[in-house]
């Protein structure tokens, strides 16, 4: 599926977003109720992020990921309404089970992307690699450059 590049109000195209198909948006479903229960599936874990509009915890799963000596959360669908949320949040709750890490977030620029994308993709490109649009881990250091616009990814820094 390709980047929905439709004008959008200002004169630009539209950010990148990869809407999960009905199945995705139930698997999501499983996946986000094991984690809540203490089941990660390699090491994912349930985001939850203040709601921009409705003040309330919005909650989805995702694979937080460890680059060098910091920690990730990388949207692989894009600009994602969970994405949109933590701009505004700046932070929220991993949690797996009991264990639940209160975080605040930074959003990456894009050109330091390339390096963390390139390592998320070796870890969970088995799981991710199709909202990529052909980029993998194989991929150049152009075609992960060019990708980095797509997938918003935000450092994570857990409150002790």
């Amino acid at each position: 599926m390709t980047a929905n590049t439709s004008p959008a109000s200002s004169g630009s195209p539209t950010p990148y977003y990869l809407k999960a198909s009905p199945l995705g948006v139930r698997l999501n479903g499983v996946i986000g109720w094991l984690a809540r229960h203490g089941l990660s599936l390699a090491g994912s874990a349930e985001l939850s992020v203040r709601g921009r509009k409705s003040g309330q915890l919005q909650r989805i799963p995702v694979n937080p990921h460890t680059h060098g000596n910091a920690q990730y959360i990388v949207s692989a669908r894009g600009h994602s309404q969970w994405v949109l949320n933590m701009r505004v949040a700046q932070g929220g709750e991993l949690r797996v089970g009991r264990k639940v890490r209160t975080f605040t977030a930074t959003e990456v620029p894009d050109s330091e992307k390339p390096a963390i994308l390139r390592s998320y993709l070796e870890k969970w490109g088995w799981q991710v690699n199709g909202y990529f649009k052909g980029v993998t881990a194989a991929s150049t250091e152009a075609e992960l450059t060019a990708a980095a616009p797509d997938h918003p990814v935000f450092r994570i820094t857990v409150e002790k």
